[in-house]
């Protein structure tokens, strides 16, 4: 049986992301196993794939190939918490602590997770993960299809003061305020936290 290999991409962050690298891939002839966030899966061993072309192909397309070791675990911190931040509490609950998911996601104690993550980006985790909540609360509240109670359900806030007072922290006003203002003030979420350092 062929041996697969896992390759981490950064600035992979939306559904497109996925289906541009699959095809990227596909067409410098790679047997592509599966796809996620952050991660592809290929068949074959490290000494026969074109790391050449592959890193050419994705940096065209605005991805680069990750190879330093704490640069992966980065970059799967950061899409563990994409999951986190992303899924709907609602239809299909995180029935965890934030730190217990990120640190089976990742497969390493989130201590250590935590220490690293600061240390990169300069902003400890659990900030950041307040960040990425904010930049979705932002989305939701942009598409106008819920109201901020559901909102708040949704994102797994304990109340809609929560999700108030903590967009208001980050943000600087109220949901409602940044909802009069159309909504315009969203960064795109892999620069979430650079601009804050």
């Amino acid at each position: 049986m062929k041996a697969n290999t896992t390759l981490y991409i950064k600035n992979m962050v939306c559904p497109r992301c996925i289906k541009v690298v699959r095809e990227e891939l596909t067409k410098l002839g790679l047997d592509v196993r599966s796809v996620v966030l952050g991660e592809v899966e290929v068949a074959g061993d490290t000494s026969v794939l074109p790391y050449d072309k592959l890193k050419t192909v994705l940096h065209e397309n605005g991805f680069e190939l990750i190879e330093d070791k704490r640069a992966k675990i980065f970059e799967k911190i950061k899409h563990a918490v994409l999951k986190l931040v992303q899924n709907d509490e609602e239809k299909n609950p995180i029935r965890k602590k934030h730190s217990a998911f990120i640190a089976e996601e990742v497969g390493q104690d989130y201590t250590t997770l935590s220490s690293l993550f600061s240390s990169v980006e300069g902003i400890t985790l659990e900030h950041y993960i307040i960040l990425q909540k904010i930049e979705r609360v932002k989305e939701l509240l942009k598409y106008d299809e819920l109201s901020l109670s559901e909102i708040s359900y949704k994102m797994g806030y304990s109340s809609v003061a929560h999700v108030s007072s903590q967009f208001k922290k980050v943000t600087g006003m109220t949901p409602r305020e940044f909802k009069n203002l159309g909504g315009s003030h969203r960064h795109p979420i892999d620069h979430v936290g650079h601009d804050r350092h």
